[in-house]
């Protein structure tokens, strides 16, 4: 019998934690409750969730401190959807740098939250399409750095880590997979997020920016992530493959 997934949901309104428990385990899934930080932590001591729905508008410790704590842990190959309180664009993008998969604005149907939910789940277990030559490969190099594609660690010269979100991760396995190949904002955020833009969509080119600081690649002579005006972006360096496929 197939596992279901476990969501944990981290908001402070318990009729919003009820009321979306109740709906996403009619519809199959394991679901942990906590109204704060503490409750979060308590639940993550008994296993890793499959996803975390956090809120962003939490008291105390908001939804933005307890992703950069997550992303920074043990738990930063967790997938978080973020709920804002406002549709606003600031709320977006301050998400999106602190880590978060993807983000749904209040009020909102439990429909499109099941829906983003399982798009993100996807997205985490499912390498994107046309990565077939090297989604096997234990330690992709290039540069200087080392992708660990097991444990999904990104590394330095020196063999020293660098974190990367879930997001993170999967952009740059898009990069490391269609190296020499010019990318456009709409094919990386369907690679990397599994939808299209808006024409007002800047995600990937924060995603982008992130990613260069992780790599400290420098945006105006950047060695490795090269934009293309009015194209999109090229990795430039030479990538390749180590270990023997399992």
């Amino acid at each position: 019998m197939e596992t279901p997934d476990h969501v944990l949901i981290v908001d402070d309104d318990r009729g919003i934690r009820e009321l979306l428990a109740g709906y996403l385990e009619k519809n199959g899934m394991r679901v942990s409750l906590a109204a704060n930080g503490r409750q979060m932590r308590a639940a993550l001591e008994t296993g890793a969730p499959d996803l975390i729905v956090l809120d962003l508008m939490l008291p105390g410790e908001d939804g933005l401190v307890l992703c950069r704590e997550l992303r920074a842990g043990k738990f930063s190959a967790v997938p978080i959807l973020m709920l804002t309180a406002r549709n606003e664009e600031a709320d977006r993008i301050v998400g999106l740098e602190m880590g978060a998969d993807d983000y749904l604005p209040k009020p909102f149907a439990a429909r499109e939250l099941l829906a983003r939910i399982r798009s993100v789940l996807r997205r985490a277990r499912m390498l994107p399409p046309g990565m077939q030559v090297t989604e096997s490969a234990p330690m992709l190099c290039f540069g200087d750095w080392r992708l660990d594609t097991t444990a999904r660690h990104l590394l330095d010269a020196e063999g020293t880590m660098v974190a990367l979100s879930g997001a993170e991760y999967r952009l740059l396995r898009v990069f490391l997979d269609h190296p020499q190949r010019v990318l456009t904002r709409d094919q990386l955020l369907n690679l990397t997020q599994g939808r299209q833009a808006d024409p007002f969509d800047r995600s990937i080119d924060l995603m982008v920016s992130r990613l260069r600081q992780r790599l400290r690649d420098g945006a105006r002579e950047p060695r490795y992530i090269k934009t293309l005006r009015s194209e999109g972006y090229v990795f430039s360096a030479v990538v390749t493959a180590i270990g023997d496929p399992q």
